[in-house]
C-alpha cells in the first residue's frame, strides 16, 4: 500500500464528511413540508404546482398518502417515464437536436435503457455518442436521472418517517417528496457540479461533431452494405469487409456537463460517451475525478445525518455512517493493494511492471494515466459501493481480486453508502435485520428506534434481502446455460463466468456499471438485464414502504434498561457483521467460481 494510496483514501473521507453533515441538516427541512432555507421565494411556485396537480395544500392531513397509495403512485410515475423514455427512442429520428441524425433505437435495446434510467441504473449496451441524439440525451435520460433519484429519496423519506411518527395511518405525500427532492436538491447540486465540470473542460454545447485531423491516416475494416442499406455476406454466411482508410476522426460534442453533474449526484452512471468517465469531455482532470466521487456520495453520506435528526437522535446516523465507512475503508483497501501488484502474466511477457509512467508500479492496464492507480481504483470502489455505476476504468482489466471488490461491493445490496435514498432505506433493512437476530440471542422482542419488529416487518425485511440476489444469481445461471448468454461472451473460463455475474449482479443492484468483455446490446441480455433491473429496483421498494408504512401505524415503546443501544460500537459492528454475512452469503459459491478461481489460476 503506497502513501500517496493512503492519503487519497483519507482526503477522500475527510472532505465528504466536511461537506455531508451540513447537507443533511439541510434535507431535513427538504423532506418537511415548511419553505426550504433560501428557497422562500419559491414556495409560492410550489404551492402553484401542486394547486395545478391536484394535490391537497401542503401540511394539510388530507394530503397525506398511506403506504399502499404511496406506493401505486411511484410505481404508475415510473412505468409512465418508462413509456416517455422507450417512445422518444424509437422515434429520434424524427425529432429535432439530432445533428448527426441518429437511427431510431432498437425496440430491445429502447425497452432496456428505458428500464435502466428509471430505475437508476443507467446500465448502457449502447455507445451514447454513437446511438442517442442531444434531445434524447436531454429530455430522456437526463430527465430520468434527476427524476429516478428523487423517487429513491422519497422512499427514504417515508421510511425514516415511519420510525419517526406512531399511530399514523400515512408516510407522507410521494408527489411532494418527488418534487421537493428535485427542486430543492438535486436541481441546485447539479448546477454548482456543473459550473465547475464546465470551469475544468467538459464541454457544454450542441455543435455538431468535429472532424479532427489525424497525424497520421488510418486504415481499418467494417462489415460491407449493399444498396438496401444490410450487411452483405459471402456464400458461407460471414460479413463481407471492406477497407477503408480516414485522414480524420469525428470528435462527439454535445451537452456533456448538465448530464455529468445529474450522473454523478443522482448515482445515476450513465455516461454521455460510451467511455464514461474516462473520456477527457466527461473528466478531464484529477481534480474533476475527485468531486466526482465526492458528488456519489454526497447525497448518501449526507441522508445518514438527515436520518438521526428526524428521528431525533442524530447519535442513529453516524452509527450507520459508521458502519457504511468500515465496510467502504475495508473493501477500498483490498483493490488498492491488489491494483498496485503486478499481473504475473504481463511480467511473463517481459514487460517491467516496477513503475509506470509516474506512477509507482503495478496494473495500468485498462486505466487513463492522468488518474493512474490509486486514483482509478478508488473510484472503482466508489461507484460499486453507492448504486453508480459510472467507470473511469475498465474493471475487466483489473487483477482478479481488484475486480472482485467493485463486485462484492454491489453484491452487498448496494448498501455501503449506496444510491441516494437506496442506499439508506437499504442499511436500515439490515438493522432491522440487525436487531431481530439481537434479540433472539437475548430472548426479547426486538425492536429500533422505539418500534417493534414484529412478524410482517421481518417477513418484508427477508422479500427486500433476498429479491436481489435471486434475480442476480437466477439471471446467471439462465445466461450461462443458453446459447444466447454464452454466444456475447469474448472471454473463456473463470473470467467469462465473472462477466455474466457482473452484468447480473449491476442490473439487479441496480448499479448499471459493466465490467466489460461481455457484448450485451443483443436481444437475450436487453431483455434478461432489464427484468432484473425492473424487479431489483421495485420490489425492495415497495417492501420498504411496507415496513414504513407498518412502523409508523406502531405507538413508540419507551426506553427501558432492557432496551439494546442501536447507537454504539457494539451495534455497529453487529450491522457489519449482518451485512456481510446474510448480504454476501448469497453469493460466495458464485464468487468462488469465478474471480478467486482467476486469482487462483493466476498466482498458483
Amino acid at each position: 500500500m503506497t502513501t500517496q494510496s493512503v492519503l487519497l483514501l483519507v482526503a477522500f473521507l475527510a472532505v465528504l464528511l466536511a461537506l455531508s453533515y451540513p447537507l443533511g441538516k439541510f434535507i431535513v427541512h427538504v423532506a418537511g413540508d415548511g419553505a426550504v432555507p433560501g428557497f422562500g421565494w419559491f414556495a409560492r411556485v410550489e404551492r402553484g404546482l401542486y394547486r395545478v396537480a391536484g394535490i391537497p395544500k401542503v401540511g394539510a392531513e388530507n394530503g397525506e398518502m398511506g403506504w399502499k397509495h404511496y406506493a401505486i403512485g411511484l410505481l404508475i410515475f415510473n412505468t409512465v417515464g418508462a413509456l416517455f423514455v422507450y417512445v422518444l427512442q424509437r422515434f429520434q429520428i424524427w425529432l429535432p437536436l439530432n445533428p448527426q441524425h441518429f437511427v431510431n433505437v432498437s425496440p430491445d435495446s429502447s425497452f432496456n435503457t428505458a428500464v435502466s434510467f428509471i430505475t437508476n441504473t443507467n446500465w448502457q449496451g449502447y455507445g451514447g455518442e454513437s446511438t442517442m441524439s442531444y434531445l434524447t440525451q436531454m429530455l430522456a435520460l437526463a430527465v430520468q436521472n434527476f427524476l429516478s433519484a428523487a423517487t429513491a429519496i422519497a422512499v427514504a423519506f417515508a421510511l425514516i418517517r415511519g420510525f419517526s411518527r406512531h399511530s399514523a395511518q400515512s408516510v407522507g405525500n410521494f408527489w411532494r417528496d418527488l418534487t421537493r427532492s428535485t427542486v430543492y436538491l438535486l436541481l441546485p447540486l447539479s448546477l454548482i457540479f456543473a459550473t465547475f465540470l464546465m470551469a475544468q473542460g467538459v464541454i457544454q454545447n450542441f455543435d455538431s461533431y468535429k472532424d479532427a485531423t489525424l497525424t497520421q491516416s488510418l486504415t481499418y475494416q467494417q462489415p460491407k452494405n449493399g444498396p438496401d442499406g444490410q450487411p452483405l455476406k459471402d456464400a458461407k454466411g460471414e460479413p463481407v469487409m471492406e477497407t477503408l482508410t480516414t485522414p480524420t476522426q469525428p470528435l462527439a460534442m454535445g451537452p456533456v456537463a448538465s448530464q455529468e453533474a445529474i450522473k454523478m449526484i443522482g448515482t445515476n452512471g450513465g455516461g454521455f460517451f460510451n467511455a464514461n468517465s474516462a473520456h477527457p469531455y466527461e473528466n478531464p482532470t484529477p481534480l474533476t475525478n475527485f468531486f466526482q466521487m465526492i458528488a456519489i456520495f454526497l447525497i448518501p453520506a449526507a441522508l445518514c445525518f438527515t436520518f438521526g435528526f428526524m428521528v431525533g437522535d442524530i447519535r442513529q446516523g453516524w452509527a450507520v455512517l459508521a458502519a457504511m465507512t468500515v465496510i467502504f475503508v475495508a473493501m477500498t483497501l483490498v483493490v488498492l493493494y491488489a491494483e498496485q501488484q503486478g499481473h504475473p502474466g504481463i511480467s511473463a511477457l517481459g514487460v517491467d511492471q516496477s513503475a509506470s509512467l509516474m506512477q509507482s508500479g503495478g496494473n495500468m492496464e485498462g486505466k487513463e494515466t492522468r488518474f493512474g492507480i490509486s486514483a482509478s481504483a478508488l473510484f472503482a470502489a466508489v461507484t460499486t459501493a453507492a448504486s453508480c455505476g459510472a467507470v473511469n476504468a475498465m474493471h475487466d482489466s483489473f487483477t482478479a481480486l481488484g475486480g472482485m471488490v467493485p463486485l462484492a461491493l454491489m453484491q452487498m445490496g448496494e448498501v455501503v453508502f449506496g444510491g441516494v435514498g437506496s442506499g439508506l432505506y437499504g442499511m436500515l433493512i439490515f438493522a432491522i435485520m440487525s436487531v431481530f437476530i439481537a434479540g433472539l440471542m437475548i430472548g426479547r422482542t426486538p425492536e429500533y428506534l422505539g418500534k417493534k419488529i414484529q412478524t410482517f416487518e421481518m417477513k418484508m425485511t427477508a422479500i427486500a434481502i433476498l429479491a436481489v440476489p435471486l434475480l442476480a444469481l437466477g439471471g446467471t445461471a439462465i445466461a450461462v446455460m443458453s446459447t444466447a448468454g454464452l454466444a456475447g461472451l469474448a472471454n473463456p473460463g473463470a473470467h467469462g463466468f465473472t462477466e455474466i455475474l457482473y452484468a447480473f449482479t449491476s442490473a439487479a443492484n441496480n448499479n448499471g456499471s459493466a465490467f466489460a468483455g461481455l457484448s450485451a446490446n443483443t436481444p437475450f441480455y436487453n431483455i434478461a438485464l432489464a427484468v432484473a433491473m425492473w424487479f431489483g429496483r421495485f420490489v425492495p421498494i415497495v417492501a420498504v414502504l411496507a415496513i414504513a408504512g407498518s412502523l409508523a401505524s406502531k405507538k413508540r415503546i419507551a426506553v427501558t434498561s432492557g432496551t439494546m443501544p442501536t447507537h454504539g460500537p457494539l451495534f455497529v459492528a453487529l450491522l457489519v457483521g449482518v451485512v456481510l454475512l446474510v448480504g454476501v452469503l448469497n453469493y460466495v459459491p458464485s464468487l468462488a467460481l469465478g474471480p478467486i478461481v482467476e486469482h487462483l489460476q493466476i498466482f498458483h
